[in-house]
């Protein structure tokens, strides 16, 4: 065999396995067709964070007009857009050659499967004793007249300038993200979702006063409308939806969902399932195949596709590979809408619990008013707490500034299923969110 492990994609759901086995003594290869790294590191969550910042620091000085701000910064697009360019655009290829100083072989191009032990890039074929499917998500692309005109995130996220009109097709994570930044800067911005929902995943309590705040702001959303088609005109573009709206605008966003890079893979050839979805694997991470592993977004899972939980399957294919591993058992996953405040939420949803008031009840948490000075004025922030039967915390949903942050300490309390005496027993700093958010679930905690 050429490679002891081959690795189709490079982003998160392969690097860390592949580097892992590498350093261990095994002889590594990682094709790429696109950017190393994948589409977080490169046109992802980590370019979407890097033009986030500016957007929550207005957020939070907004807050304190009249508390000693008496004028607001404005933000420029174009400067934060060459920041962004700054920061991301090295990323490809330093790890390109932190790859290569570690003796991972990097092979340009799209793989196909050839056999079991075979993979195919260009004219040249290599073998290896294990496979690693890695090849992610793309987005999905409306087929209606018109679609040409509608960008996705990696388009958004490279923008030289903000538009002042823009229509975001569907309201998931990345519509409500990216509408959150443009209505910061006040432009003029229409959700159009073809259901009756925004972020359905989410808590809709905290998801309602999302989009109180956004329609304040000037969004306006248009929910049970299908776009049927787009026309350009002389003044920029018109979308056309089935009831018969129609909306003017400078720029167009799909976000309507992502499907999985399965084709052309030579998955029907070996027999390996799947679809849309994903690859179907089994508790160790493999395939109808047992010498191909599948990892990332690509999986057909239950489990959030999120970069952590990427990772944390790429370490666990590395685990396998060098010695065999117990199947594999997910940890409760955060999740995080990065919007302006942010959304998250971790383990059991409040809608389940909801549901199943046999097994859970819930708690909320204002913590933004009971924390008013610690949480820096934002008295809307509040936490809702999933317990099970024991008292135990087994979920949570948070509306708040730091929900990415706040999102991670809950992550340990629910995995570590943390007694009030156990937290008590640490000493944290203060005067900090973190302290005082502790101080509060140590009195709703079982001792």
């Amino acid at each position: 065999m050429d490679y002891d492990v081959l690795f189709i994609g490079s982003g998160h759901a392969a690097w860390h396995a592949a580097v892992t086995l590498q350093q261990a003594g095994k002889k590594v290869a990682i094709v790429e067709r696109d950017l190393v790294g994948g589409t977080c590191t490169n046109y992802g969550c980590d370019a979407k964070i890097a033009l986030d910042g500016p957007f929550q620091l207005i957020e939070q000085l907004q807050r304190f007009q009249g508390q000693g701000i008496t004028q607001m910064p404005t933000l420029d697009w174009p400067a934060l857009m060459a920041y962004k360019h700054q920061v991301i655009d090295p990323l490809a290829p330093t790890m390109t050659q932190l790859f290569n100083q570690l003796g991972l072989t990097m092979i340009t191009g799209s793989a196909a499967l050839v056999d079991a032990h075979s993979v195919q890039v260009r004219d040249q074929i290599y073998t290896s004793q294990n496979i690693v499917l890695g090849t992610g998500q793309r987005p999905i692309t409306l087929n209606i007249p018109g679609n040409q005109y509608i960008h996705d995130s990696r388009e958004f996220l490279d923008l030289p300038d903000m538009p002042q009109r823009l229509v975001f097709i569907g309201a998931g994570v990345i519509a409500m993200e990216f509408a959150s930044m443009a209505a910061t800067m006040g432009r003029e911005v229409h959700i159009v979702e073809y259901g009756d929902q925004a972020l359905k995943a989410f808590d809709q309590n905290y998801v309602q006063r999302l989009l109180k705040k956004l329609a304040n702001q000037g969004v306006q959303f248009h929910f049970n409308e299908a776009v049927v088609g787009i026309e350009n005109t002389d003044d920029g573009f018109v979308v056309n939806t089935k009831s018969g709206l129609t909306i003017e605008t400078d720029y167009l966003l799909g976000a309507t969902g992502r499907t999985a890079n399965v084709e052309d893979l030579g998955l029907e050839k070996l027999g390996i399932e799947a679809s849309p979805r994903g690859i179907k694997v089994n508790d160790h991470l493999q395939t109808t195949v047992p010498n191909i592993y599948a990892s990332g977004d690509v999986l057909d899972k239950q489990q959030p596709k999120l970069t952590p939980t990427a990772t944390f399957e790429s370490n666990y294919i590395a685990r396998t590979i060098l010695g065999g591993a117990a199947p594999i058992q997910y940890p409760a996953i955060p999740s995080v809408v990065f919007t302006m405040p942010r959304l998250a939420q971790v383990g059991v949803s409040v809608a389940t619990a909801q549901s199943e008031p046999d097994r859970y009840h819930t708690q909320v948490v204002p913590f933004g008013q009971q924390l008013a000075f610690e949480y820096k004025r934002a008295l809307d922030a509040e936490l809702t707490v999933v317990l099970d039967q024991d008292g135990f915390i087994v979920g949570a949903s948070l509306y708040a500034d730091d929900s990415d942050d706040l999102i991670n300490l809950l992550t340990f309390i629910i995995n570590g299923r943390f007694t009030a005496t156990q937290l008590q027993q640490q000493i944290f700093a203060f005067p900090s969110a973190t302290s005082g958010l502790i101080d509060l679930l140590s009195t709703i905690l079982p001792q």
